[in-house]
């Protein structure tokens, strides 16, 4: 890679971080996968734009539901997005939630990609729309670890 090339990956995984702040999240039961997420702009979550702020992400308990994650506001009263989704693999588990979101420039807030639960090889792929599925897959990826 030259010189210029790395330059410009430093600054865009540097400005994605700065964009998109996963504070530490608050797991909650083992089984639903609650998982607490704090944005510092807007994300895309397949068809949907979650706007700045803290949202819940569960998924149902009911294992023939386990292609389905809802995201709830920060007091869990307001349901954001139901969304379907296909299990992703990882080859390790980490300690920590991890979510890949696709730098999308910037006509387009990041999308979320997959989201792991903590100590789980399987996780959440979000499903989009074949057209933005396409150009995700050509995006530049970033993984980020959230702390417990």
């Amino acid at each position: 890679m030259n010189r210029k090339t790395v330059g410009t990956n430093v600054v865009t995984v540097a400005l994605l971080l700065a964009f998109l702040i996963v504070l530490p999240t608050a797991r909650g039961s083992e089984s639903n996968q609650e998982t607490r997420v704090t944005f510092s702009g807007a994300v895309q979550i397949s068809g949907h734009v979650l706007p700045a702020g803290t949202y819940w992400f569960v998924a149902p308990a009911n294992f023939n539901q386990h292609d389905v994650v809802r995201i709830f506001g920060a007091d869990r009263t307001t349901l954001y997005a139901t969304v379907i989704t296909i299990d992703a693999e990882r080859s390790h588990p980490t300690d920590n939630t991890t979510l890949t979101v696709a730098e999308r420039g910037s006509a387009h807030p990041e999308a979320i990609v997959t989201w792991f639960y903590p100590g789980r090889t399987v996780g959440h792929e979000f499903l989009y729309a074949k057209q933005v599925g396409r150009e995700l897959r050509k995006d530049q990826q970033t993984t980020i670890m959230a702390g417990n």
